[in-house]
């Protein structure tokens, strides 16, 4: 297994995105009361093939406690009635946002959603203009994640390599 590489990327102006709306049977809706059991659907669905692992190892209660609090919004983007992705986004640091987790399923990469998702996902994350968004990618994610973080107007300030064990 080679190293990990975490790569930090900020924005600290909302940017101006031009994207094509999704298609018309999408739709992107507010977890308002998430379900642990919904949540690691998700999570498993959009990470499992990215090697995303940070939340399956917590409790229930561990997990409720993160994604219900008021400062963390989770969205799902549906289309035609299917959950085809979600992103989180963290606001519990004053003067910033995470964007915590952002992804497709499998059946719905390739189907000119990603840049709308991210696209709404900067819109939401600006909401309360904070000092700056942030997000990390690692290079185990999608081939083109870093690429699309920088079309949105990320930038990248900080790169860390984690040895492999």
């Amino acid at each position: 297994m080679s190293d990990l590489i975490l790569t930090y990327l900020e924005m600290r102006a909302r940017p101006t995105l031009a994207v094509t709306p999704p298609f018309r049977t999408a739709m992107l809706l507010r977890l308002e009361d998430p379900t642990a059991a919904f949540y690691r659907y998700l999570y498993s669905a959009v990470g499992s093939q990215w090697g995303w692992a940070t939340r399956s190892g917590i409790s229930d209660a561990d997990l409720l406690a993160i994604i219900s609090d008021p400062l963390v919004d989770v969205f799902v983007l549906y289309q035609g009635g299917v959950p085809a992705g979600f992103f989180e986004l963290d606001r519990r640091i004053p003067g910033e946002v995470e964007l915590v987790h952002f992804g497709l399923t499998p059946e719905f990469i390739g189907r000119a959603l990603g840049k709308p998702l991210l696209a709404a996902a900067i819109e939401a994350a600006w909401d309360d203009d904070p000092e700056r968004v942030w997000v990390k990618s690692t290079n185990l994610d999608h081939p083109r994640g870093l690429l699309t973080y920088q079309w949105a107007g990320f930038v990248p300030y900080r790169e860390e390599r984690i040895s492999a064990p």
